[in-house]
């Protein structure tokens, strides 16, 4: 027997962008091999941590005590690696309705991607940038920091407690929730780390608008 759809209300919605809106998994596979071979790393190891984290945070954890100088000169070279690469680049499934229905209400893309790849890879899946950008520029710590989510909320003028954040991964989640919000958890990375609703693509989500200002998100 199907599970019931889960609703939640909230006031804003703070949306993540890889694995949740755009699904890039060929580039970020590609370039984190790449890097994990020329440090002698399993690359299955490496991507395991790689999702929803900026690259340099990556970097630290997977070589400790490494000078935080060679992580940043690191992962600049990444980001224009990923910047120069869309191959394979395409929204997850749902993604352009869901973000249609998101025109006129309080959203904003709290991502990891600094400002130049997050639009790079928004155009290469013909999604619409949110107005609203909160990116690895804007912030001190990368996820799992709750930092982002709270200037997000900050930016639409919400308490983190009225909005709903929409994650894939579990940096991201643990993010989220140390922020306050409740999640929907995006996709198979998604499911392990416990959600207030999971679904495996935005196919499987519908918003709408209540009269009261609200927004309710139905999971189904």
């Amino acid at each position: 027997m199907p599970a019931a759809p889960v609703r939640l209300t909230a006031r804003a919605l703070l949306l993540d962008m890889d694995g949740t809106l755009v699904n890039s998994d060929a580039v970020v596979e590609r370039c984190w091999r790449h890097w994990a071979a020329v440090h002698g790393l399993d690359p299955v190891a490496v991507l395991a941590v790689a999702h929803g984290r900026q690259g340099h945070a990556t970097m630290a954890e997977l070589l400790p005590g490494r000078a935080v100088e060679e992580n940043l000169a690191d992962n600049r070279r990444m980001l224009a690696a990923e910047r120069a690469d869309t191959d394979g680049v395409v929204p997850v499934p749902g993604a352009p309705d869901f973000l249609a229905a998101l025109a006129d209400l309080p959203h904003a893309l709290v991502t990891s991607a600094d400002e130049p790849l997050a639009r790079v890879r928004m155009a290469a899946a013909g999604l619409p940038l949110p107005s609203v950008l909160v990116t690895a520029e804007s912030v001190g710590a990368s996820k799992p920091d709750p930092e982002g989510f709270l200037k997000g909320a900050a930016a639409l003028g919400f308490p983190p407690a009225d909005c709903l954040a929409f994650e894939d991964s579990g940096a991201g989640i643990a993010a989220a929730r140390a922020a306050g919000l409740r999640v929907v958890g995006i996709g198979p990375r998604a499911a392990a780390h416990r959600p207030d609703a999971h679904a495996d693509t935005l196919e499987a989500v519908t918003v709408t608008a209540e009269p009261d200002g609200t927004t309710t998100v139905t999971v189904r």
